[in-house]
Parts: C-alpha cells; structure tokens; sequence
C-alpha cells in the first residue's frame, strides 16, 4: 500500500465509530512485529516512536526504517512522531518523511501551549504531514518510560470548552485528551472519565487520541471509542510482549542475540493483533470491519502459516 497521512485513518475511523491502533515502536523487531500484524488483518497501522526513547534508538536510524517500512508494506501506515518535546525533533522527523507528528506543549501554560503548537501546525501542513497536540496532561505511571510525574491525573482533565478553543486556534488534526490514562504500567486499575470523552467529541471536529492505552481492559477500550476516542496509544503490552518472548526463547538455547530476533517480532505481531482486533480496525485496509466468520479465517491462516515455517 503506502506511507500515508494520519489524519486519512483517523477520520475513516471517525465514520465508522472504531479505532486505529498507533504501536509505539523502539527497534527494528517491533517494527517488524507491528506491520506483520496489520498485513495479516489487511488493516492500516500507526507507527509511532516518542522522543523520550530517542536517546536508546536515535531517530537519524529508526525514522528511514520506518518510513520504508511503511513504503513496502501491504497496508497503508502512517509513521507518527510522539510526543515531540522540542521543536528541532519535530522538524527532524519531517524531514525523515514521517507523515505525522505530534508536538506536546501541554506543560506549558496554555497560551504558550496553543502559540508553539500553531507555529508547529504551520510547519507540518507545509510538509504536507498531520500533527497532533494535547491540552491537558496525560501524565506518567512509577517507572513509565516516559518519565514518572507521579500527578493525579484528574488535576489535568481536558477541559471541553478550552479543547475547542485550542483545536480552533492551533489547526491540529488530531487532539490528544488527559481523561484518566497514564503513561506505563498502571498500579491500580485507571478510572476513565467517559463522559468527559463524549462531551469533548461533540464539541470539537478533529479526531480524539487516548495515551496511555497498555493496561486498560477490554471493555475500557471499547466504550472510549464508543464516547469518541478515534487513536489509542500502545507501548508497553508490546514492549513487555517481546522481552518476556525473548527471555522464554534464551532459556531454551545457547546462542547470542540476533537468535532472539523471531521471538521478539512474533511476540510483538501477537500482542498487536490482539489490539487491532479488540479496537475493530481490521478489514481491507481501509478500516472496514470483516465479519467474525473472515475475522476468524484470517487468523487461522496465520497460525497454518507459523506451524509451516517450524
């Protein structure tokens, strides 16, 4: 298919009131992982890498395998900067052909916040790429790779009223929403403000984006795209997926770490088809959703095709 813009697959999403999965990404083999996954539900996929994990895989590396990743994929992907904190990174990145970024001000005060964001947006719709903001602050669980903030997170609820003025002001195409998620593991299960979600939807016309996805529950997931939620976030149940691969495949061999490389890339393609298929955003590569019957053959398939390659 091809490298494609963002917003495209977040308001096809929109329409049909289901999600897109954005995998946040940190090395080749969850890459790899990641769109194994979206071929095998022929779906379109978010590549996504956060400047916070620049520092173990820099992105002069990671944004070129990205982006041809996504050029020879069978499916439309988008390639998403996340969570860009400095303006130099985000131009970085759109000089790399990511199709999207994201540039988090939301620390900021809020008219700081909406002026770097507009002078940002300028900047992505010049590239021709999709940008993203957050008003509010989705903050970070003890240990999360993005940081530990150790807020409660209903001091920073995205507030409906200044969500409108922002998108109004700034141009973005997407809005990232603090709504009770948080970055990392969770300690305790998270309380999601789901009318707050269905309150923001109705008040602005851009897609809405949920951080901090990995940990919630099935049925969390399913009514935040029911209230609105058009982008959900995954790092962690990915990322602990392959580790975890990883450590059962080193202990039944004595061999060095490119042998680790398939446990790592199937472990990754599990985790995400899992996702892909509770968000809903599989079927013909256009977010049309299959019906159970082809759901279920696409699946059996892969499994005949993983038994054939042992």
């Amino acid at each position: 298919m091809a490298l494609v813009k963002m917003k495209d697959l977040l308001r096809r999403a929109e329409e049909k009131n289901i999600g897109c999965g954005a995998f946040s990404v940190g090395n080749m083999e969850m890459v790899r992982g990641a769109i194994r996954a979206a071929e095998v539900l022929d779906t379109p996929i978010i590549l996504q890498i956060a400047e916070v994990r620049l520092k173990n895989s820099p992105l002069h590396l990671m944004g070129p395998m990205m982006v041809q990743a996504a050029k020879e994929a069978k499916v439309d992907v988008a390639v998403h900067l996340d969570h860009g904190l400095k303006k130099e990174t985000c131009l970085k990145a759109l000089e790399l052909g990511f199709s999207s970024i994201m540039y988090d001000c939301s620390t900021d005060s809020y008219e700081d916040n909406v002026r770097k964001v507009k002078e940002m947006a300028d900047i992505a719709h010049s590239y021709g790429a999709t940008i993203e903001g957050e008003l509010g602050h989705v903050g970070d669980n003890p240990d999360s790779a993005e940081g530990s903030s150790h807020i409660n997170p209903a001091d920073f609820y995205t507030d409906p009223k200044m969500a409108k003025d922002f998108v109004d002001k700034t141009g973005v195409d997407a809005l990232a929403i603090a709504v009770g998620t948080a970055h990392g593991a969770y300690k305790l299960p998270p309380k999601l403000d789901f009318e707050r979600i269905h309150t923001i939807a109705n008040t602005v016309d851009v897609p809405l984006v949920l951080h901090g996805g990995s940990g919630l529950t099935d049925n969390d997931f399913k009514r935040a795209i029911q209230e609105g939620i058009s982008k959900i976030n995954i790092f962690t149940d990915i990322n602990v997926a392959a580790v975890e691969a990883e450590f059962r495949k080193f202990e039944t061999m004595n061999k060095g770490i490119i042998d680790l490389i398939p446990a790592a890339v199937e472990a990754v393609k599990q985790e995400t088809l899992k996702k892909m298929m509770l968000f809903s955003s599989n079927g013909k590569g256009t977010l049309n959703q299959p019906s159970q019957d082809e759901l279920v053959k696409a699946v059996v398939q892969e499994v005949l095709r993983e038994l054939g390659r042992k």
